[in-house]
């Protein structure tokens, strides 16, 4: 495993970007900017610390997947951690074995800092090498997308 990070400035407060990012006035926001990863992107659960939380899915089948979380901290408007554990096939919840093990406890950090109006988002999150390189495509375009549902609302 290996940390990465991004970061992008927005032209919002804190508390917008936060509530923009995981979705908490409209869910349809967080839906937009995760849609870099997947399409269908969406989660099922809440954002409350200790709560596990479902990222998910469909597959090209229709098939639901994706990823069983806990979160870790959430501190409003300033820093949100989730820690991932598992994997949702279908409605299959798996938490251990080799699917998992290689990134089981992994940690994919928030931390937004505001600055006369503008908010500095870092998202840091530990990594396999096997998907350096998509997350390293695929991150700065869904921070753009969140700048510019952001600063648009």
């Amino acid at each position: 495993m290996k940390k990465i990070k991004f970061s992008t400035q927005v032209n919002a407060s804190s508390q917008k970007v936060y509530e923009t990012m995981l979705g908490l006035n409209n869910k349809n926001t967080y839906e937009q900017w995760t849609a870099e990863f997947n399409p269908t992107s969406t989660y099922e659960g809440c954002w409350n610390k200790g709560e596990k939380m479902y990222f998910v899915g469909t597959d090209e089948n229709g098939k639901k997947g994706g990823m069983i979380s806990e979160i870790a901290e959430n501190i409003p408007s300033k820093f949100v951690s989730i820690r991932h554990y598992g994997i949702l096939d279908g409605d299959h919840e798996i938490t251990s074995g080799e699917q998992v093990e290689k990134w089981a406890g992994s940690l994919e950090n928030y931390s937004l800092t505001e600055n006369n109006g503008v908010t500095t988002v870092e998202v840091e999150l530990d990594t396999d090498d096997n998907y350096a390189d998509y997350f390293n495509n695929t991150w700065p375009k869904a921070l753009n997308k969140l700048k510019e549902i952001s600063e648009n609302q």
